[in-house]
């Protein structure tokens, strides 16, 4: 069943708990479709006004905040053998390869890698723990997440839930663009996170073959 029309079944306040929990989850470290539940969440409240595009924002918000925050409460506590169990539970996701290339981002932009992380699928989902496994902060963890979740939650509530209004009139056909779009866009980021994770894999594989033999 189209993702919008299971919507349609489920009462304005389960929605508002659903994208809340969903986006929650997936910010805590838990690959799950944030995204895709988001946009088709907004597109329904364009149609229909038992549903308020303030509140699903807000609540869209207030999960990738709190969610992100649980989820650095849990790297900073766990550590890198918390990375090397979410490698073996989720190794699509986890593996050493993406793990290197998301330490590099932080290494490279610190906090604003938490703040446009959100925007990136896989970092998306890296941002809280690794930030906490990586001991950033609090106060600079804190000030990325909730400018992130508010820009990216909330922004992405508003426009897609104006876009609907005005375009009412062929608004069944940009429920589907909306939903491929916002795959399009998760797919092509992993896609990119893939190719330089590959990449520093080579390169550390290539640095290990060379220390081998001065080992030796």
């Amino acid at each position: 069943m189209h993702v919008q029309e299971w919507l349609e079944t489920v009462p304005p306040l389960s929605i508002y708990l659903l994208v809340g929990v969903v986006i929650g989850l997936e910010s805590l470290g838990i690959p799950l479709p944030g995204e895709i539940i988001l946009v088709s969440s907004a597109l329904l409240a364009s149609q229909h006004g038992d549903i308020d595009p303030f509140v699903l924002g807000a609540c869209a918000t207030a999960g990738a905040i709190i969610g992100d925050s649980i989820g650095y409460a849990i790297g900073r506590k766990g550590g890198r053998p918390l990375l090397a169990k979410l490698g073996r539970r989720f190794p699509k996701h986890f593996s050493e390869s993406n793990i290197a290339v998301a330490e590099r981002s932080f290494d490279r932009w610190g906090m604003w890698a938490v703040f446009f992380g959100r925007f990136i699928a896989l970092l998306r989902i890296f941002a809280g723990p690794l930030a906490g496994v990586l001991q950033m902060p609090y106060w600079r963890f804190l000030t990325a997440n909730v400018l992130g979740g508010i820009l990216w939650a909330g922004g992405t509530t508003a426009v897609i839930y104006y876009v609907g209004v005005v375009a009412e009139a062929w608004l069944k056909r940009f429920s589907w663009l909306g939903l491929v779009l916002a795959v399009l866009i998760g797919v092509t980021s992993m896609l990119v996170i893939k190719r330089k994770a590959k990449k520093a894999a080579e390169k550390v594989e290539s640095t290990k073959d060379e220390l081998v033999p001065a080992a030796e």
